[in-house]
């Protein structure tokens, strides 16, 4: 697991090494600029003339311990002072002193030249206010510069805790960020501008990121093969789950066959459609692993005759809108006492009427949103909820006491009483009808294995990613189907059985 802290979290971290460890603030600085060199020498073939822009605070400490250390090394070191030298920080004041002493020329103002690379040191992880003026001219100029350009920490004005640009912001191809990789890092405008990141460890103690529960995270390859559940020799379909899938309107065959297919792939014993008439004959045909029950007219016994056969209910997909998918809504949340997951057409539903959050409580439900089924359920706008994701979905969970998964090319997930959990699987091949119904099939497979609404939402999401890069390096990102999104998962599945055996 990897802690994800935001501009506060991390200066806390900060403080805690230097207060209670003893760990002085120079000795911190100077183990940044070492892995900042380490990396940039690492990536860089050529560094003819490199040129450092500093800030006052410590980022620009850290920007001229970077400088002085390339200096030292014999390359050629432009640095520029783009903050107010009134205003600098301490530890700035020396690192300055040192570069100069070094021998190195501090420039007042950025100009292009003929630089290989550009190194960002301006702001911080504690940027809070837009940036203008000097400042804006300057990275502007920075960014319109022909050379690599790498950031210290963090690309100068993208907020650390939501990934906003805050007026302007630099243009990285790659970002050395100290100790750990911040959510504006991940989420996106900031992640198109950070590049790559690296995260160096320069010892700051992440104690005090364990011990706040705010603090978000993410979790590494290896953690999310320890959640897979185990198939035992002396088993059968039961063991793994009876899943009913309330799902798919007239017409809407392929939301429940994608549902279904996918709960298969992810090893549910048995999966049951209960869906609209008109969609018995293509279900039958598609997916003959299933059993098939339809309605032709709303019929509340035979309901829930399903939902106390069932051992995981996943409802919503392709379910429509109208009064009869209402209908089954409510019966199914009035009457429903297995986990379930509400997808589509069921988050809908109870946006249209938020007194169903009631019937769900409490309850062991995973609802899984995108962005705009997410500001009908709160209210909000979607550009309100980008500016910060992390907040909204904590609100949100607090609230409703259910597991979200809030669906965005970086998904972040939040079960009740727990850290939320930011997803790094996925690519851009995902965006594509269905792609979401297969997620839906996925989660309840892995709820009919046992596991429980958190760790079936961070696996699940991780698997449906993995997919999906799985089957765009079989299909490519244009011409990828939900259905292989869903057999994908059967195939990263068996390479993870593969290397645990």
């Amino acid at each position: 697991m990897k802690y994800l802290p935001n501009g506060c979290q991390m200066k806390r971290a900060d403080s805690y090494t230097i207060r209670e460890l003893f760990v002085p603030s120079l000795t911190l600085m100077e183990r940044a600029a070492a892995a900042c060199v380490d990396v940039i020498q690492k990536k860089q073939s050529e560094l003819t003339h490199i040129c450092v822009v500093c800030g006052s605070g410590n980022n620009g400490g850290d920007g001229f311990a970077v400088a002085r250390m390339f200096r030292e090394k014999g390359f050629q070191v432009t640095a520029v002072m783009a903050g107010n030298p009134e205003h600098c920080t301490e530890e700035t004041v020396y690192q300055r002193e040192l570069f100069e002493k070094a021998g190195g020329v501090i420039c007042d103002e950025f100009t292009a030249g003929e630089y290989s690379i550009i190194i960002d040191a301006i702001f911080g992880v504690g940027l809070g206010r837009e940036i203008c003026g000097r400042y804006y001219d300057i990275i502007r100029k920075m960014n319109e510069a022909d050379a690599v350009k790498a950031a210290i920490d963090i690309p100068s004005g993208i907020s650390a805790d939501t990934g906003a640009v805050m007026g302007i912001a630099f243009h990285a191809d790659y970002t050395i960020t100290m100790q750990c990789k911040k959510p504006g890092l991940l989420l996106s405008p900031g992640r198109e501008y950070a590049g790559e990141v690296i995260a160096a460890d320069i010892g700051i103690s992440e104690q005090p990121l364990a011990e706040d529960k705010e603090t978000a995270y993410m979790l590494e390859p290896e953690d999310y093969k320890e959640l897979i559940p185990r198939r035992r020799p002396d088993s059968n379909k039961g063991t793994y789950g009876r899943i009913l899938m309330i799902s798919g309107s007239r017409g809407m065959s392929g939301a429940a066959y994608l549902n279904g297919l996918a709960a298969y792939r992810t090893g549910a014993g048995l999966v049951q459609i209960y869906t609209h008439e008109d969609n018995r004959m293509i279900l039958q045909t598609q997916l003959p692993e299933a059993i098939i029950q339809t309605y032709q007219d709303y019929n509340e016994e035979q309901l829930k005759k399903a939902l106390k056969w069932a051992d995981v209910v996943c409802i919503g997909s392709g379910l429509g809108i109208d009064k009869q998918a209402d209908r089954i809504l409510r019966t199914t949340l009035e009457n429903v006492e297995s986990p379930c997951v509400i997808d589509a057409d069921g988050l809908n539903l109870i946006a249209a009427d938020k007194g169903l959050f009631e019937n769900i409580k409490d309850k062991k439900v995973i609802l899984t949103p995108h962005l705009k089924e997410f500001a009908r359920l709160t209210g909000r706008e979607v550009a309100d909820i980008r500016a910060d994701r992390l907040k909204a979905l904590k609100e949100f969970v607090e609230e409703t006491r259910v597991t979200c998964v809030l669906k965005d090319s970086r998904t972040i997930l939040l079960s009740p009483d727990e850290r939320v959990c930011m997803n790094m699987s996925g690519c851009q091949a995902l965006a594509k009808a269905g792609s979401g119904d297969v997620l839906a099939g996925v989660l309840a497979g892995l709820l009919g294995q046992g596991l429980c609404c958190r760790d079936a939402a961070v696996l699940g999401v991780y698997l449906h990613g993995r997919a999906g890069e799985y089957a765009k390096d079989e299909y490519g990102s244009y011409g990828i189907l939900a259905r292989e999104i869903a057999d994908a998962v059967g195939k990263v599945l068996k390479g993870w059985e593969a290397s645990a055996s």
